[in-house]
């Protein structure tokens, strides 16, 4: 079956609609289609979504409750550089909440959110897995433990 992409005015990319090509007809493929999407798109926004639905077959509303579903799934444009912020038990009992409140002080964003100029994206995670360094951030691959609020903003300077 090929896709009946040329039908119509394209509004993506030739690689977008290549992806929907490749898994057009395929049973359970929705998710790495989004996975392939967001990585071309940096996220899934909402028009991408009803593309891939009506390229697919596959009614926005499964395709809108998978990509809320799963945590891997953005459907806002992402930073440059996303910060998480561990909030589990070691990084709670060491201070990570102040951690938190610097960041959003310094960067005028809350978790979630994108500051204007898509630089950062801050998201706070349940574990970084790094419990003896605690309280840790990571920026992108990058971890910092045994953080002080103080530290903040030398980090952040590091990306300007």
């Amino acid at each position: 079956m090929s896709c009946n992409c040329d039908a119509k005015k394209k509004k993506f990319s030739e690689e977008f609609y290549s992806i929907l090509e490749e898994y057009q007809g395929e049973k359970g493929a929705l998710i790495p289609v989004l996975q392939r999407v967001q990585n071309l798109l940096g996220y899934l926004p909402e028009d991408a979504m009803r593309e891939i639905g009506e390229i697919l077959d596959i009614d926005y509303s499964e395709i809108y409750g998978v990509a809320t579903f799963y945590a891997q799934f953005h459907l806002n444009p992402r930073g440059k550089y996303v910060i998480k912020v561990c909030r589990g038990t070691a990084c709670h009992v060491r201070g990570s909440k102040k951690i938190l409140e610097r960041l959003q002080d310094e960067l005028q964003i809350g978790p979630g959110q994108t500051t204007e100029d898509e630089k950062f994206t801050l998201e706070t995670v349940n574990c970084i897995g790094a419990c003896g360094l605690a309280p840790v951030m990571m920026i992108n691959e990058d971890t910092y433990g045994r953080l002080t609020p103080d530290q903040v903003k030398d980090i952040l300077e590091k990306y300007e």
